[in-house]
């Protein structure tokens, strides 16, 4: 007997992710220390640097990880604020400040793949306290981000919430954020976009990455 029943397709549907460092990527530079200058202001900001600066100068050295470094600074800069206090900061530093920061090629990247209908994520190692008002701003997708703990009463205890999101930590949470929002039935074209050594393991992970702006080659 001859089947004229044609078989069912098998081939996947196929989405794009794009997957965007923020500092250095997205804006000019680094946006930790401009975020707690303009909310700390000068004299205060100066104070929290001065406590800071061993821990800083070690990371310098690299003599201490990223993650130390960062605590101590986040400690000692943000301990006791309310989340209140943490949302009006951080509403208007990205407001006011943020602006003067934002990088032109990366925007439009971004914004490009917004426009094709491409699933957009913001991964960063700079912390939800302003992030979560970012990723908000630039209509992104999803926010996967260095987190900070707050105490049951809502207060900052300027510790993180699990590892800071730099390096092979940003895979990890970006392989974790793809496994629960993908299936087996898509296939799965990730694009990723850095611009520094901590980017490269995401950026080995990404069928199409960019490196400041370039198309990226892993190094031998």
């Amino acid at each position: 007997m001859q089947l004229n029943e044609s078989l069912p397709s098998l081939e996947k549907v196929q989405v794009h992710v794009a997957a965007f460092d923020f500092d250095g990527t997205l804006t000019r530079h680094d946006t930790l220390i401009p975020f707690l200058w303009h909310s700390l202001g000068p004299l205060k900001f100066a104070g929290c640097l001065v406590r800071s600066a061993p821990w800083l100068l070690a990371y310098a050295f690299k003599l201490m990880s990223n993650h130390k470094a960062k605590s101590r600074l986040l400690k000692v800069s943000l301990t006791g604020w309310t989340e209140d206090q943490a949302h009006q900061h951080a509403a208007h530093f990205v407001q006011h400040a943020l602006p003067y920061m934002w990088h032109t090629q990366g925007l439009r990247e971004l914004t490009q793949h917004q426009r094709a209908g491409h699933t957009t994520l913001l991964v960063s190692a700079s912390p939800n306290i302003y992030m979560q008002h970012v990723a908000k701003r630039l209509g992104v997708d999803g926010l996967l981000c260095t987190k900070l703990q707050t105490s049951p009463e809502g207060v900052y205890t300027g510790e993180l919430l699990g590892p800071n999101c730099h390096g092979t930590e940003k895979v990890r949470r970006l392989q974790a954020w793809l496994a629960q929002h993908t299936s087996p039935e898509q296939d799965v074209v990730l694009h990723a976009y850095g611009d520094t050594r901590g980017d490269w393991p995401m950026l080995s992970m990404a069928q199409r990455a960019w490196y400041r702006g370039r198309p990226w080659v892993k190094p031998l």
